[in-house]
């Protein structure tokens, strides 16, 4: 009896033996094209090539490129560092391109091409799920599940004006990764109009080096611990690599005659920086971001108490470099001031976003623009310690100063299409 899907099955199958060949050879590569004219040795994409149960890559989220909509495209891949290199551009008209990859991270920004004209970007992304071993697992929350940095498989956003793409390849890479340990400033925020710094942090490396956010909202540096994300994040280390490590906003909410910045925090940090050390890794102590809190005199308001303080007192202890975000993010919001930094964070009046009936007022947790900025800043203290990841920063932030952020007015990135009015967990 004839089958109809035969082919469709085939191809499937076909796919999955070269799927097993290339892991097993420990080289993964696959080349998709978007245009109009076929390439040798390439993955034709159309518009019904829809990424499924029967389909191990291909257009997913029940979105298609349409009238200069964004757009998502997922491949099944194994947890692992990819290079993903992509053509933009069109023959006859001008594009515009951004893309993000997994929960929103940014990897590239307004990508210009005029008519005819053609280029070539590369950017590393990092994927991985939940498992441990073969018997645990992290400890995710319930906002959690279903989100696309803890899936087996690579999800791209392409977006912009004017979406250019043409090509794409992607190939797994041996390079070194930077890992992200913190809270709700640094995680990657699925939905708009949230932001935290650790989702821009690609958008300035180089295609040299991976970022492996594992930050979530309302973690604590020891319910990082005990919700075992450390314990994941440890197994993908090796010799190398980097732990960056921010915490304080949730830690100094803790009670008890135990808990306190001098004594359990330290001791949880320590306990980082020490097994990050076993695996080979540098450890990096980045003092938490300043909330939006000014006096009368427009000066920043120290909400955190001692725990910057103790995570100083703790960098020159152990030896170990210091990013002292929560001073370099005074000059910051010193030199937006009262009025203007309010464009940095969450704060939109009702009706801004569909079914928003109330105005959303956040002190803590940036947009777009917020978390572009407090990840320069980043990147500047980096510069100013004269890290060896300065090799990897691209040379347009090494001008940065807090003291005189870029301008609101002159920022644009296109937005996500998907938005949540739930402030994260931490607020």
């Amino acid at each position: 009896m004839k089958n109809s899907h035969h082919p469709k099955i085939y191809f499937q199958l076909l796919f999955i033996v070269f799927l097993l060949t290339t892991m097993k050879a420990g080289a993964i590569e696959y080349k998709f094209n978007f245009g109009a004219a076929d390439k040798k040795g390439y993955w034709k994409i159309k518009h019904s090539t829809v990424y499924g149960p029967t389909s191990l890559f291909g257009y997913d989220m029940n979105t298609v490129p349409k009238d200069n909509d964004p757009y998502f495209f997922s491949v099944t891949l194994p947890e692992g560092n990819y290079k993903v290199t992509v053509v933009l551009g069109n023959k006859k008209e001008t594009t515009n391109t951004t893309i993000r990859a997994e929960s929103r991270r940014l990897m590239l920004e307004n990508v210009k091409t005029s008519p005819g004209k053609f280029v070539t970007r590369s950017f590393i992304v990092n994927i991985r799920n939940t498992k441990i071993g073969n018997d645990d697992s992290v400890r995710i929350k319930k906002r959690e599940i279903g989100k696309l940095n803890w899936d087996d498989k690579l999800t791209l956003e392409i977006n912009g004006e004017k979406p250019g793409l043409v090509e794409m390849v992607i190939k797994d890479v041996n390079v070194p990764t930077l890992f992200l340990a913190g809270n709700s400033t640094v995680v990657d925020q699925d939905e708009e109009p949230w932001c935290g710094w650790g989702q821009i942090l690609p958008r300035f490396l180089k295609p040299k080096i991976a970022v492996a956010n594992y930050a979530e909202s309302g973690e604590a540096a020891n319910t990082f611990i005990s919700s075992k994300r450390l314990a994941k994040l440890l197994t993908k280390m090796g010799k190398g690599d980097y732990l960056f490590i921010e915490f304080g906003h949730n830690d100094q909410k803790q009670k008890g005659e135990d808990r306190g910045p001098y004594t359990s925090f330290k001791k949880s940090l320590k306990y980082f920086i020490d097994e990050c050390r076993k695996k080979g890794g540098i450890p990096v102590l980045i003092t938490p971001v300043n909330r939006r809190s000014f006096d009368e005199n427009g000066k920043i308001i120290n909400t955190l108490g001692d725990y910057p303080d103790a995570m100083r007192q703790l960098a020159k202890e152990e030896n170990v470099m210091l990013v002292d975000l929560n001073r370099i993010t005074k000059t910051l919001y010193e030199a937006w001031g009262p009025e203007e930094s309010i464009k940095a964070f969450v704060h939109y009046p009702a009706g801004t976003f569909p079914n928003q009936s109330q105005p959303l007022a956040d002190n803590t947790h940036f947009n777009t623009y917020g978390g572009y900025e407090i990840c320069k800043c980043v990147l500047k203290g980096l510069i100013d310690n004269n890290s060896s990841l300065k090799k990897y920063i691209v040379k347009e932030v090494w001008t940065f100063d807090p003291a005189h952020p870029d301008d609101i007015n002159t920022f644009f990135i296109p937005p996500s299409p998907f938005y949540s009015l739930v402030k994260p967990d931490g607020n």
